[in-house]
C-alpha cells in the first residue's frame, strides 16, 4: 500500500476510534476503547518518526516533520495522561476530547502540507515500498505486546533522524 495512503486511512481510523469512544456513555466501553486508541496511536506514531520521517526528510519537508514530532509529543503526553486515570474520572473525558481534537488537527497539517511534498519528492513505487515498510514494522510492534509503553517518553520531542 502506497505510504501517504497507509497514514491516511491509519488518522481516519484512529478519528472514528476517538469518536466512538467519546460518544458513548458505558465507563467500561470508554476505557475499552481508549486502550484501543492508545494501542493504535503508539504504533502509527513508532512507525511515523522510525521510518516514515527519516525516508521522507529532505530540506523542504523538514519544518513540517519538525513540527509533526512536536505536535506527537503532545499527542504522547496526553496518553500518559490518560492511561494513568480510570475512565470514570471526571478529568478522563476532557483529556479525551483534547486527544481528538490535537489529533485531527496533527492529521490535517500533514494531509494539507506534508503528504503533498511527499507525493512530489517521490514516485508511486518508491511510496509503495516504504508503505510495505511501515506495513511490516507496525505487524511487528503489535505482535512484541505492550504497544502503548512505546509513548512513554514524553521528556522531549523525538528526533528528526
Amino acid at each position: 500500500m502506497d505510504a501517504v495512503q497507509f497514514l491516511i486511512h491509519q488518522h481516519r481510523q484512529l478519528e472514528q476510534y476517538l469518536s466512538e469512544a467519546l460518544d458513548t456513555r458505558s465507563e467500561e466501553d470508554k476505557q475499552i476503547f481508549f486502550n484501543n486508541i492508545a494501542d493504535h496511536l503508539a504504533a502509527h506514531i513508532a512507525v511515523e518518526e522510525q521510518v516514515f520521517y527519516p525516508a521522507v526528510h529532505a530540506k523542504w519537508t523538514e519544518y513540517d516533520l519538525l513540527l509533526s514530532l512536536e505536535e506527537h509529543l503532545s499527542l504522547k503526553r496526553l496518553v500518559t495522561d490518560l492511561s494513568a486515570l480510570q475512565s470514570n474520572e471526571q478529568t478522563f473525558h476532557p483529556k479525551l476530547k483534547v486527544l481528538m481534537e490535537q489529533a485531527v488537527h496533527h492529521h490535517r497539517v500533514e494531509e494539507e502540507y506534508l503528504f503533498p511534498k511527499v507525493n512530489t519528492l517521490m514516485n508511486a513505487a518508491e511510496r509503495a515500498t516504504l508503505g510495505q515498510e511501515m506495513q511490516d514494522m507496525q505487524h511487528r510492534i503489535y505482535r512484541q505486546g505492550d504497544v502503548r509503553e512505546t509513548v512513554k517518553q514524553t521528556d522531549e520531542a523525538a528526533p528528526l533522524i
